[in-house]
């Protein structure tokens, strides 16, 4: 993607102190964006502001929780209020959860659909009202190649992954006519530190790989270029799909 085919706008990215978020950021801010980073540790976005800043781009950044309503509406109104405007809006914090149905509690049933579902809504109400009031906007959900097949000992997290997936249908007919676009993309399997105790493991590589037609993890940039794509002009007739991006994992 061109640098500067996003100059003069402004995104909002969650869960962007780390991994696939963070790449989110540094992927916009080198396209010509300007980023709010938001997540729970403050010292991790601080790190990632200095790169978007070193781009040459501004960065705002501002602790929250996606489970606060009152913090979200706080980030969206702080893109506007101190940056201008809000263009742009990657939903992409979340936890994973690993563990058989039977052994899933209550307790962790709502801890992973309050931040991977609820979290999301939270945030694409409160940017969409700017974005509907401004005549225009891109929402960009991050959800998973789980929403799309049966995963043993992740029904939780596959289950919140398949709700944002219809949700981003929903939204994207209802804003439609308000010239706003909501798409998702489903990551697979990316190289981020998240999962470095997992790529440590030569078995549990080996098996991964096998699953992978690519053969290979992703590097977030591959995604942060995705999400390039689906905020610029080049995404402004595209809405309400979802692009899974897993090297060939769920064709097969």
């Amino acid at each position: 993607m061109t640098a500067g085919v996003l100059d003069g706008r402004v995104a909002v990215v969650t869960g962007s102190g780390r991994g696939i978020g963070a790449a989110a950021a540094l992927a916009l801010a080198g396209a010509g964006a300007d980023v709010v980073l938001t997540g729970r540790d403050a010292g991790r976005l601080g790190e990632v502001a200095a790169r978007v800043r070193a781009l040459g781009r501004r960065a705002l950044p501002v602790p929250a929780d996606v489970r606060d309503t009152a913090a979200v509406t706080a980030v969206m109104d702080a893109a506007v209020g101190e940056l201008g405007r809000l263009d742009v809006l990657v939903n992409n914090s979340g936890v994973v959860s690993s563990m058989p149905v039977l052994d899933t509690t209550d307790e962790e049933w709502h801890r992973v659909v309050d931040t991977n579902l609820h979290g999301a809504f939270r945030c694409l109400r409160a940017a969409g009202r700017h974005m509907v009031a401004a005549g225009g906007g891109k929402v960009i959900n991050i959800a998973s190649h789980f929403a799309m097949k049966g995963v043993a000992r992740h029904a939780v997290y596959s289950a919140s992954k398949a709700a944002l997936v219809s949700l981003t249908r929903s939204v994207a007919v209802e804003w439609a006519p308000y010239g706003v676009q909501v798409n998702a993309i489903a990551p697979g399997y990316f190289a981020t530190d998240l999962n470095a105790d997992l790529r440590a493991d030569q078995a549990a590589m080996e098996r991964i790989l096998r699953q992978i037609p690519a053969r290979r993890f992703g590097d977030p940039a591959e995604l942060g270029a995705w999400i390039v794509l689906l905020a610029s002009p080049a995404g402004d007739f595209v809405t309400g799909q979802t692009f899974v991006v897993d090297g060939g994992q769920t064709a097969r």
